[in-house]
């Protein structure tokens, strides 16, 4: 026992010893205290069982150089002081004395010298990251006695010499069979890539050597790692032949062999189904036709074969790959026709084929809207005329994209120096920094599904692993030379305006150890921290200036306060004058008399004005058995009014209320619109400090209730009757299944010469939104037929708009095959509809949706047309489209084992859009009363 009690002590005595001389040699260290148990809540240190088990001090602005004393922290198991760009200086060799290391993270600081041969000690370490940082020399070989290595991380170094591999006295990368994930790009290695390196018992997935200085041949052991998922070999001085057995990695979806000096026949790549990244340009390849095999590559986004000696013509079917983005193939010795054909992908945005020998191409080309670059072909050096068409120009480089997240329907403020407005438009200090994906499977920058995709997956992401965090804003994609995709985000804090340190180290610490995951087509990543503004040194020292200005403004306060009081009196005259002027705006309902609605403001049509009294009985005081819903703003009760009738009471709460004016105003155009569609408003509530909206009550739920209630029990069994979560816009299905939208918004319309479309901030609910209004801000009749389109692949698959990560339309398009039996949708499906025997007209509804969620509003149907051709799929199922509502509802419910459940519910929605009652929906634009954009 006492033998136990001296090794405890002797413990504590060496760890809080080793922790202060880590706060002596680095500045901005949280401040220890000696007399303290590290284990009582220390700034940036986690214990398990009265043992310090975790160092993570990330993004802290730490200086200076890393103590050898880190030793004494002899039960750690996770050392993670990542983004700290100031520590600097040699790791110390006495970390190989950490023999239960599990996870070593020093990302972006600035260590210098050799790493030490002692890391090898750590024989439980699982994860190393030492990227970004300036280590030189080589490759420690005793690294190769890590067994439990999972992922190995030297990129962005000065390393150098030859790849490391065992030759039975010294280990070596071979002998890591457990790693998944060899990261060794932009160093300075050397030599010859070793044969021996890799084997069949590896489970590797990422090999990443680009960016160094490799010669000779690819080994052809590389074909026996079967788990690999992305090489890179680019930019390096590789020579000979590709191995032939290459095309036995068929779980490989991107390849970069670019930027080499590879010879003999262009690699057959055969069988590799699962590549969606091809780049192999600048290499001294035989000259051959165009390969045919690239044409069976289902999955392929971006065929990459500049300067790679092709000749021939270029195969029509290539452009018939459903996922195909990018084509570059500039500087061959391609000629003939060029033929588009009209099957081409509705992904496809960009077809380079400058410096070949194309003579023409066929009048069906013509009708490819997007890029397409025939500079110094015959076409255009021989045609003069032709010079004047964009595909004998040069376009501007569309390697970047100048999105932003958007304001969630707020508007942004100005805030003060050193802050910025989050999403929600609050100022706060975000932490900053930029996502490094090193092999996305995607090229097509402008297409903003991959941005929501991304956004999503960061607010799950912070969600479920409960972070501080507000919201999360992403911005600036853009390739860079190496072809890395960098992204900027911003973090912004949840319930103040900066993060405390223990925040910061949390947010810092999960991106650098991997536990972030992004969507697939991302592929891996590293991230970069900037210095959080808050620690700054430039932001402390400000709040020293302004301590000492606080005192300085005290002594001459003093001295002009006697001038003050002798002016005090007519200042306050006059403001009583101006707060009287201004009590109507402040307070616009205060002169108005609810019993006399004739003379009062504000000027309602068919609603009335609720006291907070009167919604407290008809609630049964706000009861939780009455709580039937909630959102962003506060909760929806169910009420019912002494005539009987159900409502349902919008109850806002605090920081979600408006001001009185801008209330006035809503519930003033809420009264006047009036549509059989729309959720009708009953009245209002602006009485003991609270904003409430009392609507109609819809008695069959919402479309997403329904959507997951008939995987269940069918339509024809009464739904629960719920408002579902208003934090987005929903619809609801009244007792005869007619759509109904509810919290649609309001939109203002601009001046004279902007009469074709609304001009506003970007609003609305993600998912829904109109790609061209993220850039434009202007929504027009086109924005609607996108948000419709989203609608109809909601009822076609059940699927929310984004749901787990994944956005519906971007499913679709992936999914889509039109020459396979129902286009290859079976997966996707809504059960009850994948269960019928007969799905007559889903082709055709499907290709209407297609056609209505196209990027480019000009390539989508008018509203018109939509409704055109929905009544036709009625009629080929066997419904009536001018049934009225009952009998249509009876119908539906009749018909809904055999024909396509969705049209009844479809049509109801385009009247949203098109009803007699509205007039056109060009004129509707043009209306105050009009919804809010991205809501269908």
């Amino acid at each position: 026992m006492e033998k136990e009690q001296n090794c405890s002590k002797l413990y504590w005595q060496g760890l809080v010893s080793g922790l202060l001389s880590l706060q002596d040699e680095l500045k901005n260290t949280p401040n220890w205290k000696a007399s303290a148990d590290p284990c009582d809540n220390w700034e940036g240190i986690r214990c398990t069982s009265s043992r310090v088990t975790s160092l993570i001090l990330t993004s802290m602005n730490l200086m200076g150089k890393l103590a050898s004393e880190i030793s004494q922290l002899s039960e750690l198991q996770t050392l993670d002081l990542s983004y700290n760009k100031n520590i600097t200086g040699q790791l110390p060799s006495s970390i190989g004395n950490l023999m239960n290391l599990i996870h070593v993270n020093l990302i972006g600081c600035s260590f210098s010298g050799s790493i030490p041969d002692t890391i090898g000690n750590l024989q439980k370490l699982i994860t190393l990251s030492l990227n970004n940082n300036s280590f030189s020399g080589h490759i420690p070989t005793s690294i190769g006695r890590l067994s439990n290595l999972y992922w190995l991380d030297l990129a962005e170094n000065q390393l150098e010499g030859p790849l490391p591999v065992s030759d039975g006295n010294t280990p070596g990368l071979d002998m890591l069979v457990k790693a998944k994930h060899f990261h060794l790009e932009k160093n300075k290695f050397s030599g010859e890539i070793p044969s021996k390196l890799f084997s069949s018992n590896m489970v590797l997935k990422h090999l990443l050597l680009s960016s160094n200085y490799l010669t000779g041949n690819i080994p052809e052991t590389l074909g026996s790692v079967t788990h690999l998922e992305v090489i890179r070999f680019d930019r390096n001085s590789l020579s000979g032949p590709v191995p032939s057995n290459l095309n036995n990695l068929v779980n490989v979806s991107e390849l970069y062999l670019s930027n080499n000096k590879l010879t003999g026949p262009i690699p057959n790549l055969t069988g590799m189904n699962n590549l969606h990244y091809v780049d192999m340009s600048n290499n001294s390849f035989d000259e051959s036709d165009f390969p045919p095999w690239i044409s069976s590559l289902e999955s392929l986004t971006t065929l990459m074969m500049e300067n790679t000696h092709c000749q021939g013509e270029v195969p029509v079917n290539l452009f018939n790959l459903t996922n195909l983005q990018t084509v570059v193939l500039r500087n061959n010795r391609l000629n003939g026709t060029l033929d588009v054909g009209t099957a081409y992908s509705n992904q496809l945005q960009l077809i380079d084929l400058q410096e070949n020998s194309i003579e023409s191409f066929t009048t069906r080309a013509k009708g490819y809207n997007n890029t397409l670059i025939l500079v110094e072909n015959p076409f255009c050096e021989n045609n003069v005329e032709n010079n004047v068409e964009s595909y004998c120009m040069v376009p501007q480089s569309k390697n970047t994209s100048a999105f932003s997240t958007p304001p969630n329907n707020c508007q942004p403020i100005n805030c003060n120096l050193g802050q910025d407005s989050s999403p929600n438009c609050k100022c706060a200090y975000p932490y900053k920094g930029t996502l490094y994906f090193r092999a996305p499977s995607f090229s097509d920058l402008g297409n903003l599904s991959y941005y929501i995709d991304i956004h999503s997956s960061l607010m799950e992401f912070a969600q479920s692993h409960k972070l501080p965090v507000d919201s999360v804003s992403v911005s600036n994609l853009f390739k860079d030379l190496s072809e890395n995709l960098e992204m900027s985000i911003q973090v912004f804090p949840s319930g103040q305006d900066h993060f405390n340190r223990t925040g910061i180290s949390n947010i810092g610490f999960v991106l650098s150890n991997q536990t972030f995951k992004p969507p697939n087509e991302f592929g891996p990543f590293y991230f970069k921290a900037m210095p959080y503004g808050f620690f700054s040194e430039e932001y402390i020292e400000s709040k020293k200036q302004s301590s000492i200005g606080v005192i300085i403004g005290a002594a001459i306060g003093g001295t002009v306060l006697l001038l003050l009081l002798l002016l005090a009196g007519f200042y306050a005259f006059h403001q009583k004058r101006r707060a009287e002027r201004a009590s109507d705006q402040l307070h616009p309902f205060a002169r108005w008399d609810p019993n006399n609605g004739s003379g009062g403001i504000p000027q309602l049509k068919g609603a009335r004005c609720f006291s907070f009294e009167e919604l407290k009985k008809y609630t049964n005081k706000f009861s939780e058995e009455n709580s039937i819903g909630s959102g962003g703003y506060g909760k929806v009760y169910l009420g019912t009014l002494p005539t009987g009738q159900l409502i349902a009471i919008k109850r806002a709460q605090k920081e979600s209320m408006q001001g009185g004016l801008e209330f006035k105003t809503e519930i003033e155009l809420l009264s006047r619109v009036h549509h059989k569609n729309l959720v009708s408003l009953v009245g209002f509530c602006f009485d003991q400090g609270e904003q409430m909206l009392v609507y109609e009550y819809v008695p069959n739920g919402s479309l997403k209730d329904n959507l997951s209630v008939r995987i269940q029990v069918g339509l024809d069994e009464e739904t629960k009757i719920a408002l579902g979560t208003l934090s987005q816009p929903t619809f609801f299905l009244d007792e005869h299944l007619n759509a109904k939208v509810s919290d649609f918004g309001l939109s203002k319309p601009m001046g004279e010469g902007e009469k074709g479309h609304v001009s506003t901030q970007v609003k609305g609910t993600m998912g829904y939104m109109d790609p061209e209004y993220y850039m434009t801000q202007q929504l027009t009749e086109k924005s609607d037929v996108y948000s419709f389109g989203v609608v109809m692949l909601e009822l076609i698959t059940a699927r929310m708009p984004i749901e787990r990560g994944k956005y519906i339309v971007r499913v679709v398009q992936t999914a889509i095959d039109r020459t396979k039996d129902l286009y290859n949708l079976q997966e996707i499906l809504d059960p009850t509809i994948g269960l019928q025997t007969s799905l007559k007209g889903l082709e055709k509804f499907v290709d209407l949706a297609m056609r209505c969620v196209e990027e480019s509003g000009g390539n989508r149907p008018a509203m018109g047309d939509v409704v055109k051709e929905i009544e036709n799929v009625m009629q080929m199922v066997g419904l009536n489209p001018n049934a009225e509502s009952a009998s249509t509802s009876a119908s539906y419910k009749d018909n809904s084992k055999t024909n396509l459940k969705t049209s009844k519910l479809i049509l109801s929605w385009a009247g949203l859009n098109l009803n007699a009652e509205s007039g056109s929906t060009s004129t509707s634009y043009e209306d105050v009363s009009k919804g809010n954009p991205g809501h269908p």
